[in-house]
């Protein structure tokens, strides 16, 4: 009887264990079903932008900024344009499309262009490659270049020149330009990316062509502030050695010096930047003073560096990684890190607050909703998501939430 009884009890025990079990399995379906449904999903509108006028052209979109209005700037950078997209440039014209257009757009939130205007001959001082834009309050647009000799320069919305900011290093080849991450006179060769903070009235400089440190700058002054490298290194402990291999049959390691190219800096109303290494796969996240706050790692089993990449100059081999850009999420907390990574030709979507993967969307391919040499990605206040594509990608799209 009491053999009997203590069966029946065990019995009881192991149905319920596995009652609790079955119960708990459950839960964690419903929560990974919940946090997969809650992921943000996109579809791309095909109709915008509207076409471009006046017969223009539309060549690398290298990057992109949303202004306090929602109207998006581009930088059409057209020193790559090929003979046969330049047909109507002739004489006589051999055939009905198209021109060389402005390298400065703006289009409203409808697609249609507003502002347009700047290229190699329009002012003194034009970078010779295009890199970054930027827009302020004010609707004064900065932008700057990567060849030796370029620096950052600051126009009205309509074009009208403003200011160059100096700190322009010599006009020499890029190949005899040598690191020097000390030094903060000037910028060899060219600026990566840049940011403005305007509260503070300072500009974060992502200094990792050549070089692989972030500085900072008076906004208005142009007077050196501070600086740092990987995981907020002082000046002084980066060196100026070319950034080693790695095996790639594994990740990126996970090493203290930054890896160039630099390609983004960018913040977060919570006073995060956030710093694109392309060369190791990789986001930093700091803080407005340098201290390193975390790190998280973008697709790593992609190839970062190495002797089958090439380097911001090259015209043999294409470049590698995977962060070529990042962009904040609009929502209140801003949950969200966008990631375009021109190598796989996907945009990441990162949990801000951990950097795990939240979802993705694009691929490779010329069809509408992929992506082809993506290197530009920005967000509006309405959570809609713009990329530019460059080489001969050459295009703009927009992608428009759906949950």
């Amino acid at each position: 009887m009491h053999m009997q009884m203590r069966t029946v009890r065990m019995a009881a025990v192991v149905l319920a264990l596995c009652g609790g079990v079955a119960m708990a399995t459950a839960a964690i379906v419903r929560a990974q079903q919940r946090a997969a449904s809650a992921a943000p999903r996109y579809r791309v509108d095909p109709f915008w932008p509207k076409p471009l006028p006046n017969k223009w052209s539309m060549q690398q979109i290298v990057d992109m900024y949303v202004d306090r209005d929602d109207h998006v700037w581009v930088l059409n950078r057209r020193v790559d344009a090929r003979p046969d997209e330049l047909t109507a440039m002739t004489t006589p014209p051999r055939g009905e499309c198209c021109v060389l257009g402005p390298e400065v757009l703006e289009f409203d939130p409808d697609g249609n262009v507003v502002h347009a205007w700047g290229g190699p001959d329009y002012n003194p001082g034009w970078p010779g490659r295009l890199q970054t834009i930027a827009v302020d309050r004010d609707k004064n647009v900065w932008m700057s270049g990567t060849t030796p000799g370029d620096s950052i320069i600051e126009f009205s919305k309509d074009g009208k020149f403003l200011r160059d900011f100096g700190h322009r290093g010599p006009k020499i080849p890029a190949d005899q330009v040598k690191q020097n991450n000390q030094q903060t006179a000037v910028f060899p060769p060219g600026i990566g990316s840049f940011e403005l903070d305007e509260d503070a009235r300072e500009i974060f400089i992502a200094d990792g062509f050549l070089n692989k440190r972030i500085l900072v700058y008076d906004m208005d002054t142009g007077a050196f502030k501070r600086g740092w490298g990987g995981k907020g290194i002082p000046l002084s402990e980066i060196d100026n050695d070319p950034t080693p291999p790695y095996d790639i049959s594994g990740p990126p390691p996970d090493q203290t010096q930054f890896a160039p190219a630099l390609h983004c800096v960018h913040f977060s109303r919570d006073g995060l930047v956030y710093v694109c290494e392309r060369g190791s796969d990789r986001v930093q996240v700091f803080t407005k003073q340098g201290k390193f706050v975390r790190q998280f790692f973008v697709h790593p089993s992609t190839e970062a560096r190495g002797p089958n990449c090439g380097g911001p100059w090259s015209t043999t081999a294409p470049p590698c990684g995977t962060v070529y850009h990042l962009a904040v999420s609009s929502d209140p907390q801003q949950r969200y890190l966008f990631v375009a990574d021109g190598t796989n030709n996907m945009v990441w979507i990162h949990n801000r607050n951990d950097g795990t993967l939240a979802g993705s969307f694009g691929g490779n391919g010329r069809y509408a909703g992929q992506l082809h040499w993506i290197d530009a990605i920005a967000v509006d206040s309405k959570g809609n998501v713009y990329t530019g594509e460059v080489e001969d990608g050459k295009r703009i799209q927009k992608f428009v939430p759906v949950n």
